[in-house]
């Protein structure tokens, strides 16, 4: 039976087939990180939880690391596919609305980020968490896993190998910058 250590070690060892495996192995558990990203943008209805979660299996799969140290480092690699992944959705559907000279967006794609003012508001979020990275890259890192991945506080420290009242500090210290640079 194989389990999500033995198929990272796999992985890592040069298996590329493991990153099936294992993205098989835990399907469930990252569908709860998408459908739980998912429902944190009011007004999305039409977020699909399946079309996320695949879509972060082909950029784990297209950007496929070289290593992989364990089930930490692998659940804050899909927290910052997953947010990638909605960032572009969100530039597309920013790009469209202007009528910009944007790549064509396929109906699926539009609908992934189907409200225009949340597209908007995911567009600066991820301008001041890249602000926020320059600072302060651990920070960063607590709010993508939280707000991206959608990860609990202990999710979070498993994954980061921080404690949770670290995470906790870390995560109100982010959102108050985050915040404040929303409502500038």
């Amino acid at each position: 039976m194989h389990t999500p250590t033995k198929l990272i070690r796999e992985f890592s060892s040069g298996n590329r087939s493991a990153l099936n495996q294992l993205f098989e192995l835990i399907y469930e558990e990252l569908y709860t990180v998408a459908r739980n990203q998912r429902n944190r943008w009011n007004g999305l209805a039409t977020l699909d939880t399946t079309a996320l979660i695949h879509e972060t299996y082909i950029k784990l799969w297209q950007n496929q690391p070289d290593h992989i140290g364990n089930r930490r480092h692998f659940l804050s690699l899909a927290s910052k596919a997953m947010r990638q992944i909605l960032i572009n959705y969100a530039e597309k559907r920013s790009a469209q609305k202007r009528g910009g000279e944007a790549d064509h967006v396929s109906t699926d794609e539009f609908e992934l980020v189907a409200d225009e003012k949340a597209a908007e508001e995911l567009l600066e979020m991820d301008e001041a968490l890249t602000r926020l990275e320059k600072s302060s890259e651990r920070q960063a890192k607590v709010f993508e896993c939280r707000f991206f991945g959608g990860m609990t506080v202990e999710d979070t420290a498993f994954a980061l190998d921080i404690s949770p009242a670290t995470v906790k500090r870390d995560w109100q210290i982010a959102c108050n910058r985050i915040y404040n640079e929303l409502n500038k």
